[in-house]
């Protein structure tokens, strides 16, 4: 894990040390807007993203559980409405079992393959009271594959900025013999301060449905977003902790508050921009 953290250190230290000019800067990390890039733009960007902290008790014990999940995106505008993104997804777990004696420690790394993410503006924000745009991403990594749809809305109201997201996704897994879907709502809103400087709140809501035949389990989180920008690149970190959780299929986590087995107590992801 020292290793994946230092290389993390020496990406982003690269990232910033680029000077390529006029960056599509994001408000948010988890939400996205209706803004797409304009015709002929292209953009880096690299995602961070740790979730930490699940459940040490109960039926399912993952102790010291942490995630490290990487994805570079590459993206680019194909015309002033439509955009395109390329990624490659990787992941580093981390976890102690202590159901187990003595307790026995983990530690996971994979590719989990390449996304290709298209987004759409039905309408612009700029000359409407509302934007929409529609997402629709596939990934495929050999044994596993995924498609994730959205629907996108939001506005700029002066030094403000809203969005919301709809969104469903179905996974499958295990040599693709085995699917879960999921539902999530995620909203943000956000206040400029000054040029360079933006704040916020985003809030998400996540709902795992295995086989589609019931559903497991629901987690809502809300914390701060912070973003900053010049003219050459842009970072928006996003801190989000487990307000409230639930497990419907019992209490595998002995927890009544949060849901633990599915999801973490802490999420937080950084994503730098840069563009060409």
């Amino acid at each position: 894990m020292k290793k994946i953290q230092s290389l993390l250190l020496t990406l982003l230290a690269s990232c910033l040390c680029l000077t390529q000019a006029g960056a599509d800067e994001r408000r948010f990390t988890y939400v996205y807007e209706p803004e797409v890039l304009p015709k002929g733009a292209m953009e880096f960007e690299q995602w961070v993203t740790l979730r930490t902290q699940r459940t040490k008790g109960g039926d399912v014990q993952q102790g010291n559980f942490n995630r490290w999940q990487i994805r570079e995106e590459l993206e680019y505008g194909v015309t002033d409405r439509y955009s395109v993104s390329l990624y490659l997804n990787g992941e580093a777990t981390s976890l102690k079992d202590h159901s187990a004696t003595p307790p026995t420690s983990s530690t996971t790394t994979e590719f989990t393959g390449v996304s290709l993410e298209n987004r759409y503006m039905l309408v612009n924000p700029a000359n409407n009271p509302v934007g929409v745009t529609l997402y629709f991403e596939p990934r495929f990594s050999g044994g596993e594959a995924e498609l994730e749809q959205k629907i996108i809305v939001g506005q700029r109201h002066g030094d403000w900025k809203w969005a919301f997201n709809l969104s469903h996704a179905i996974e499958w897994k295990n040599d693709l013999h085995t699917r879960e879907g999921e539902l999530e709502a995620t909203f943000g809103i956000s206040r400029d301060l000054g040029k360079h400087w933006s704040v916020g709140l985003e809030f998400r809501n996540n709902n795992e449905l295995p086989d589609y035949r019931r559903w497991e389990n629901t987690a809502c989180f809300l914390g701060p977003v912070v973003n900053y920008r010049q003219e050459k690149w842009w970072a928006t970190l996003t801190v989000l902790p487990q307000i409230y959780g639930r497990n419907f299929l019992g209490n595998p986590d002995n927890n009544r508050n949060l849901d633990l087995a599915g999801h973490e107590r802490l999420n937080l992801r950084l994503i730098v921009g840069l563009s060409f």
